[in-house]
């Protein structure tokens, strides 16, 4: 990671700092439908994210579970493109200032040309990409584009990945390194593995300095169990299954529980928690 911080590490950072860590809030676009997408978008981070993470809505979405893949193929009903997410961020930023981050399978990326996608996105007022489905070995066309267009380009790292492999990972990411807690596809679990705490304190022991756990966090309890060994927490079933289930006023509540994990107890140091 480079030495002097993009907006998304700084915004991390003073989370750490200030509190225990950093709330990362998922939500894909288009789902109920695009207004009420942006609409929900800005009500997560009014309501205490940190981060917004917009997802692209993917005909295949291998790593996504049940209730996100529900919402993707509503948003591909009713007629979800890849200009969507341009304009999704450009709504969402003219109302808050939060970093945004653009999850999308590369497929999507490809079709649309990748300097373009990363020159277009930029522009919107985009921080970055979450690129699940391609590995830091296979991403240099992704890597120089994102370069040339000063953005944040987040790799993952599993609890199976080798110690060459994470050390891959780190030095092709800026931004944070998205830490798989669980083998498996995203949805809300009653408890985080174990296997999140390890992979977390191996990427900290290779030099990672912003980890960031997601599939399966849903509660504040476990925010504040995951911001205990990692820089930052992401959330997407528990918000996606509010808005779809309250619309943006259930998102936004389920965004202000969630967020009350980051708080730290008023005699508590992070170093402490």
């Amino acid at each position: 990671m480079t030495s002097a911080p993009s907006a998304l590490e700084s915004v991390i950072d003073a989370a750490n700092r200030d509190r225990r860590g950093a709330l990362v809030a998922y939500l894909p676009v288009g789902f109920p439908d695009f207004e009420t997408s942006v609409a929900a978008a800005i009500a997560v981070i009014k309501a205490g994210a940190d981060v917004l993470e917009l997802g692209m809505p993917y005909s295949d979405p291998v790593m996504d579970g049940p209730v996100i893949q529900a919402a993707a193929v509503q948003a591909l009903e009713g007629g979800f493109r890849t200009e969507h997410v341009f304009e999704a961020i450009r709504q969402i930023r003219a109302e808050v200032d939060a970093p945004i981050v653009v999850m999308t399978y590369w497929n999507l990326v490809m079709q649309y040309g990748v300097d373009a996608f990363a020159r277009d996105l930029a522009a919107a007022g985009g921080n970055g990409l979450i690129t699940p489905d391609l590995v830091p070995d296979e991403g240099a066309e992704w890597i120089t584009a994102a370069t040339d267009h000063e953005l944040d380009r987040v790799f993952l790292a599993a609890p199976t990945s080798s110690d060459s492999r994470l050390d891959l990972v780190i030095n092709s990411s800026r931004g944070f390194v998205y830490t798989v807690s669980t083998m498996g596809i995203t949805g809300a679990r009653a408890d985080v593995d174990q296997a999140a705490r390890t992979l977390a304190d191996r990427l900290h022991a290779h030099g990672c300095t912003r980890a960031c756990v997601g599939l399966g966090i849903s509660t504040a309890e476990q925010v504040r169990e995951v911001l205990d060994y990692a820089e930052g927490a992401i959330v997407g079933s528990a918000l996606v299954k509010a808005l779809a289930s309250g619309g943006v006023e259930a998102v936004a509540e389920t965004a202000a529980q969630l967020a009350r994990g980051t708080a730290l107890d008023a005699t508590t140091s992070k170093e402490q928690a």
